[in-house]
């Protein structure tokens, strides 16, 4: 029943929150060159090298299945990975001009499953793991070959997304359809860690919650936040223990979840009532949607280049960017090319 509830928010999701237009799924920016951003519609990849002026398609060469993640190789920008809905991961060495299927240590099940985020290990670009619809699954070399890492993640398999410690890479988390797990060997053993999050009679059912986004505060590693489909909540412990956090705000089904990369306690969530920001940790929040035509955002990310500028994906009305850290935003032009 969960995953079925998951399944039929996210298609509603993607479907624009039934506006009929292009939802922005991912926004990926180029670690160095603020000038470059790729982003994944329902449809296609596109990648422009004006800061937003002009897109370029880069499907050619992949199948037509959705894009649902996507991320740069931070020692060598120009490779890119896609995990897609249905048709596993690609890879381009090319900046997106050409795409390499990556299957090998996939089984069938998990191709046509949900690719649903990668995340690199800091220490080494060529280690990096997989958040699926079917498990966590990591590669020590680039992605050629994929290892599954569900040992101990016995009540779940939905792994919607995966939180690393930056200061440890040792430590992962993973955010799943019944909570939260945390792994201190690099994912070969998970324990449950749902106190205060999920009680252990309802994991499997339809009220156990969805985590979308899990992430390590990198000034204080034992502070962790999960974004879920239920509210927000926090630990300051490891995940011994977490708390709920920013029941204030008005829309508790978040969506998308940014720390700040300057400041310390800084965080930003998105909803469907648009983007908010506290600067305490999560006690006390602001609205941030001044530009904004609608308020229906699908992802939200900061730039490492400049901690002032960050893009929105909405599910209405196309890509926004803020250059005064959220307090004002304007839309990009949207003139994608289909072919």
């Amino acid at each position: 029943m969960t995953r079925l509830l998951i399944c039929v928010f996210f298609i509603a999701w993607s479907l624009g929150g039934c506006t009929g237009s292009d939802p922005i799924v991912v926004i990926e920016l180029h670690p160095t060159n603020p000038d470059i951003i790729y982003i994944a519609t329902n449809d296609y990849i596109y990648k422009t090298r004006d800061g937003g002026k002009t897109w370029s398609n880069l499907s050619k060469g992949m199948s037509y299945s959705r894009v649902i993640a996507m991320a740069i190789d931070p020692a060598y920008p120009a490779t890119i990975y896609a995990g897609t809905k249905g048709d596993a991961v690609y890879k381009s060495y090319d900046g997106g001009q050409r795409w390499t299927s990556l299957r090998i240590g996939l089984d069938d099940a998990t191709i046509s499953s949900v690719v649903n985020q990668f995340v690199f290990d800091p220490a080494d670009d060529t280690h990096l793991f997989l958040a699926t619809t079917m498990g966590v699954f990591e590669s020590k070399n680039a992605g050629e070959r994929w290892i599954k890492r569900m040992e101990g993640m016995k009540e779940v398999l939905m792994v919607v997304t995966l939180g690393m410690d930056p200061t440890r890479s040792s430590v992962l988390y993973a955010g799943t359809s019944g909570g939260v797990y945390k792994s201190i060997n690099q994912g070969a053993y998970w324990v449950q860690v749902n106190k205060g999050l999920v009680p252990t009679d309802m994991v499997k059912t339809s009220r156990a919650l969805s985590v979308t986004s899990v992430q390590v505060d990198p000034s204080a590693p034992e502070t962790v936040y999960a974004a879920t489909l239920a509210g927000l909540y926090k630990t300051t412990d490891g995940a011994a223990s977490w708390v709920r956090i920013g029941e204030a705000l008005p829309d508790q089904m978040i969506v998308a979840m940014v720390l700040d990369r300057a400041r310390a306690g800084v965080l930003y969530v998105a909803a469907r009532d648009g983007i908010h920001r506290s600067e305490d940790g999560g006690r006390t929040w602001v609205i941030l949607n001044d530009g904004l035509s609608t308020t229906n955002i699908r992802s939200l990310v900061q730039s490492a280049t400049d901690p002032k500028l960050f893009y929105a994906g909405t599910n209405g009305s196309g890509l926004y960017r803020s250059v005064n850290g959220g307090v004002h935003w304007e839309a990009l032009p949207s003139v994608f090319p289909k072919e």
